[in-house]
């Protein structure tokens, strides 16, 4: 039987990721609103169009994007 133990090294880098995750969800959320806002006027719809795919796409690779080495066993 193999058992698992967490080290100070591991739990670092499993929280660092939790953190980074979690700011690229609400950076994209942020991005999302301002666009948003920019393309409620028709002179900024350019723009806010482009802010807001930004943020979307940042929204979406904080929640499903893997960071770090891939595991192979």
């Amino acid at each position: 039987m193999m058992s698992t133990t967490l080290s100070s090294p591991r739990v670092t880098g499993l929280l660092g990721s939790f953190v980074v995750h979690v700011a690229a969800v609400f950076v994209g959320f942020v991005l999302m609103i301002v666009g948003l806002g920019l393309g409620v006027t028709i002179i900024m719809l350019p723009v806010g169009l482009a802010v807001g795919i930004v943020g979307l796409l940042m929204f979406i690779g904080g929640l499903f994007a893997r960071m770090g080495a891939s595991r192979t066993s």
